[in-house]
């Protein structure tokens, strides 16, 4: 059996995607209210119960705020910052900075632009 949870967070970017076509209304520069929604797992809760304390997500929070929000994505990637590169660049630093100090591993980061669109990064197993 395995535990799942989940944590959203939001922040407000603007990016544009430079190799679309300049007719293509994303390659202009416009923002977005991204949603990052995080999903950890486990095969044993922690006490009192937990996959991982909802806390200890904290250090995402931060680097969400800190990094991303109101920022032009395109200084802050060092690729084209569409929502599928944007959850891969967050599931690597998430991976590097927070998984090692929790007992959950990293399953998916999600990242939706619009309340009606989403693209997802699937960790690989190791």
């Amino acid at each position: 059996m395995t535990y799942r949870i989940g944590k959203s967070f939001t922040f407000d970017a603007a990016h544009y995607l430079p190799s679309l076509p300049p007719e293509h209304k994303c390659s202009r520069l416009h923002g977005h209210t991204y949603t990052v929604e995080v999903v950890l797992s486990a095969l044993y809760l922690t006490p009192p119960g937990f996959v991982t304390d909802f806390a200890e997500l904290r250090p995402l929070k931060h680097y969400v705020d800190s990094t991303l929000d109101h920022q032009h994505l395109n200084k802050v990637l060092d690729s084209e910052p569409t929502s599928e590169n944007l959850a891969r660049h967050i599931a690597d630093w998430f991976r590097e900075n927070v998984e090692p100090s929790i007992p959950a591993r990293l399953e998916s980061v999600r990242i939706s632009e619009t309340p009606s669109s989403w693209a997802e990064y699937v960790v690989p197993q190791s």
